[in-house]
């Protein structure tokens, strides 16, 4: 038996399915997760030894890759300090700065501890400036694990949420109203059908959590017409694409300026961290300044602040990053476009920026219906021929992989090869 079997064996006694999150159970591939004992760079360290290129990077926030030079030394000199205080601290001050300097929606911001505290707090903003109860969410799209966000869709896209996960009251998934992504006639219905009723609309302006699906030309403008026609407000869920797809997210690279924004992953350089923000008018009604009542002990805890400032002032003064994670991307993509060549019938491709997804799909994924009818069972044979030849990918056809600056040519090369060789077995 490897160590992460044993691992995982004594984890199952003691944790819900042996991990402290679904999705690194390998539920959707099978198998027994890899138990990971270090990173450096693009790569990670089982406790068996093995080495794999991590397209995971903790689900997003690795971009400068693992174990950062700046970022290990500045958590090092806040730990020399203390760890937590219950009181404001420099840090917190600095990277407020910088937040609102970089994402062009935010004129204050606030910190949490995790990106479900983050969308929560925001659609609590929302509701109390509009005075109004009712969100769109777009199915297929993860907004946390706040009751409000865990419902999907009925029999069609006007219809109201149900309660999608044990333990969520039809109460609280009343309010949510659901949509097709890239389908502005589902948004549009919604708004028509509970006029004056809808606080706001929340996406991810980048779909991560269906695989990568970018917004069709002119969804997100659209999307912010509609809002203002209503008088809904327009929430972008950037936990997952903020700072990595531009300096200042994807409102950022699309143009498009949501009224509040929430943020995790990369602002926290790899330690838990999140953030929402936005317009100065919808901000000053967050406590103690206004009656939205927001709190949290360890929000803004003074490491994960320095690793999210040290994070937030490396991209910010290397602005070639972002050209440089186009370029590796452009590469990946090039590779797997030729791989497709002959296979069209059978696969799909998504990419922006640093995120990508592969599908095993036969046409175009462009929102769930599509994403979810990909072949699981062909994804699965396909990861764990990837993971033998040491490649780290998502264990789940609907989450994005992501790029770091520390991943190279020769690994972008090394894992097309790997993906030729696998695909050749898993479509034969």
């Amino acid at each position: 038996m490897s160590e992460s079997e044993s691992l995982f064996q004594r984890a199952l006694r003691v944790t819900p399915g042996g991990v402290n999150s679904p999705v690194r159970a390998f539920g959707s591939v099978g198998g027994t997760p890899r138990f990971i004992e270090s990173g450096a760079g693009s790569v990670m360290r089982d406790v068996d030894g093995n080495e794999y290129l991590d397209y995971v990077g903790s689900w997003g926030p690795m971009i400068l890759g693992h174990d950062h030079d700046e970022v290990r030394e500045a958590i090092g000199r806040a730990l020399a300090r203390g760890t937590s205080f219950g009181a404001p601290s420099p840090g917190e001050v600095e990277l407020a700065e910088l937040v609102v300097e970089m994402v062009p929606s935010v004129d204050l911001v606030r910190f949490v501890n995790s990106g479900t505290e983050a969308t929560m707090s925001a659609l609590r903003v929302a509701r109390a400036a509009t005075e109004q109860d009712k969100v769109i969410k777009f199915r297929g799209g993860y907004h946390g694990h706040a009751d409000a966000f865990l419902v999907e869709a009925g029999s069609g896209a006007a219809t109201l949420g149900v309660p999608s996960s044990p333990g969520v009251t039809e109460g609280a998934a009343r309010d949510t109203l659901v949509a097709e992504f890239n389908d502005l006639d589902s948004v549009r219905t919604l708004l028509e059908e509970n006029t004056g009723q809808v606080a706001a609309i929340i996406l991810e302006p980048v779909a991560g959590n269906m695989g990568c699906v970018p917004p069709r030309d002119g969804f997100l403008e659209a999307v912010r017409g509609l809002c203002d026609a209503h008088g809904t407000l327009l929430i972008f869920d950037e936990v997952m694409t903020g700072f990595r797809l531009a300096p200042g997210g994807a409102q950022a690279l699309y143009g498009v300026v949501p009224d509040l924004t929430t943020m995790g992953k990369v602002i926290g350089g790899g330690l838990p961290v999140g953030a929402f923000g936005g317009r100065e008018s919808l901000m000053r009604r967050v406590a103690p300044e206004g009656p939205v009542y927001q709190a949290g002990t360890l929000s803004g805890n003074p490491l994960a602040v320095a690793a999210g400032l040290a994070t937030l002032s490396h991209l910010r003064s290397h602005p070639d990053i972002y050209a440089r994670l186009e370029s590796l991307g452009q590469r990946l993509e090039d590779g797997f476009r030729h791989l497709l060549e002959g296979r069209h019938d059978r696969l799909s491709w998504n990419r922006v920026g640093s995120m990508a997804t592969l599908f095993f799909s036969s046409g175009p994924v462009t929102g769930w219906e599509s994403a979810s009818g990909a072949d699981r069972g062909l994804f699965s044979r396909y990861f764990h021929g990837m993971l033998e030849r040491g490649i780290y990918l998502p264990p789940s056809p609907f989450e994005a992989a992501f790029l770091s600056v520390a991943h190279t040519e020769a690994d972008i090369d090394r894992t097309i090869q790997a993906a030729d060789e696998v695909l050749d077995e898993v479509l034969r």
